[in-house]
């Protein structure tokens, strides 16, 4: 059996995640932003908190679709404070309408948001084929490369280790051990 699996070992929310979705890639803008913004929400928490969460965070924010999140009133994002299925800070619930506009301005400029994402790494996955899960990194060229662009154009929460995590989120890291099944 793999040590890639030790991670979630026993939760089924994250072996349906990883064996399925992490760091496989995706180039659906609307599932881009979902994982930016819950990779967002795990800033100082658990993916695994966050990943418990998830649909109530589907149902808070219109299932991620980025143009519904991004015409949020402030009236929909105050409620949600008082929503007990998601992490309930103030400049997280926020950043979801902030991040949502800030999205639809890059796909404006690069035609979507996977183009903009892609253009990190020139439309190549990367791989490490890593054999142990201390060979894999929390940080890299291009996710401080990455948030730091993200930063400029106003996206929140987005320092280069939840960029990473993004990464691998959005299958443009591939951290899945080299003996894993789910490769």
């Amino acid at each position: 059996m793999s040590e890639c699996r030790n991670w979630y070992e026993g939760d089924p929310i994250l072996e349906e995640y990883h064996d399925h979705e992490w760091c496989k890639v995706s180039h659906d803008d609307d599932f881009q932003f979902e994982m930016l913004c819950l990779e967002g929400a795990s800033v100082g928490l658990s993916w695994q908190i966050i990943m418990h969460k998830r649909e109530a965070y589907r149902q808070a924010f219109h299932n991620f679709r980025i143009d519904a999140c991004a015409g949020m009133s402030d009236e929909e994002l105050e409620a949600q404070l008082s929503n007990p299925g998601i992490i309930r800070n103030r400049n997280k619930i926020y950043s979801v309408r902030k991040n949502a506009q800030a999205v639809k301005k890059i796909q404006e400029e690069y035609g979507s948001f996977d183009e903009y994402l892609w253009s990190f790494t020139d439309g190549k996955q990367i791989d490490g084929h890593w054999t142990t899960p201390a060979e894999i990194p929390t940080v890299s060229v291009v996710s401080k490369r990455m948030a730091a662009d993200m930063k400029k154009r106003g996206i929140g929460f987005v320092g280069p280790v939840i960029t990473y995590s993004f990464l691998q989120a959005v299958g443009i890291v591939n951290d899945h051990l080299a003996d894993c099944e789910s490769r």
